[in-house]
């Protein structure tokens, strides 16, 4: 009944091995030196010790809101997946259909320039 979920419990513990092997590899080789730049507060680019009312870039929250919309969006692909052998041919249509137009908004926002800096 539920051999579906197993797909993704294996996925999990595969990315968990993985976080913890490279999460070790960069912990112990890396050469550690604490000072004040690396252990104070980062807030999107700016100096959190200024005034607040300072002036700020958007363009961080406008990378910030498309990473968002288009990292939801790829989460629906999980269910598709794993049903993949039992969905007709207007479920796999409209998934496509669904990953075309994403893929055609990426490219909308990569033309425009939201992407550079």
């Amino acid at each position: 009944m539920y051999i579906e979920y197993i797909y993704i419990l294996k996925y999990f513990f595969i990315i968990l091995i993985f976080f913890i092997i490279l999460f070790s590899i960069s912990f112990f080789l890396v050469y550690q030196k604490l000072n004040f730049n690396k252990t104070s507060s980062y807030e999107c680019g700016f100096n959190p010790y200024a005034d607040a009312r300072m002036q700020f870039e958007i363009k961080f929250y406008l990378i910030g809101i498309l990473f968002i919309i288009f990292d939801i969006e790829i989460s629906y692909l999980f269910p598709w997946v794993l049903n993949f052998y039992n969905l007709d041919f207007i479920a796999i249509f409209s998934m496509f259909f669904f990953i075309f137009l994403l893929t055609l908004g990426f490219i909308y926002e990569w033309r425009k320039g939201a992407l550079n800096w």
